[in-house]
């Protein structure tokens, strides 16, 4: 992968949704939910402060985090992977 976010952005690849129910149902393409949970897969440098110094990111590439349903831009690589870039404020929680 060739993508280098700038600034306090995050590349992140979703986990797959769901495609059982608890109750055993199975869900076609079309009724699964967008994922709110991802693997990140590259950070930006941080956030310039209005002091002009530079605040890393909480988030580090290899996190599990949770985020919200529409947040981030969709792009797909060369490969036909496809990832989310957001900025880290979208990022709920990091998950241990």
């Amino acid at each position: 992968m060739d993508i280098q976010p700038l600034a306090d952005r995050i590349v992140v690849r979703p986990l797959d949704a769901q495609e059982v129910t608890k109750g055993g149902i199975v869900l076609p393409d079309t009724a699964k939910e967008k994922p709110q949970e991802g693997k990140v897969v590259a950070v930006g440098k941080g956030k310039v402060t209005e002091e002009g110094k530079l605040k890393a990111l909480e988030v580090r590439v290899g996190d599990r985090i949770l985020y919200g349903k529409y947040s981030g831009t969709e792009i797909t690589t060369k490969e036909g992977q496809e990832l989310l870039i957001m900025r880290e404020d979208d990022v709920f929680a990091v998950m241990k």
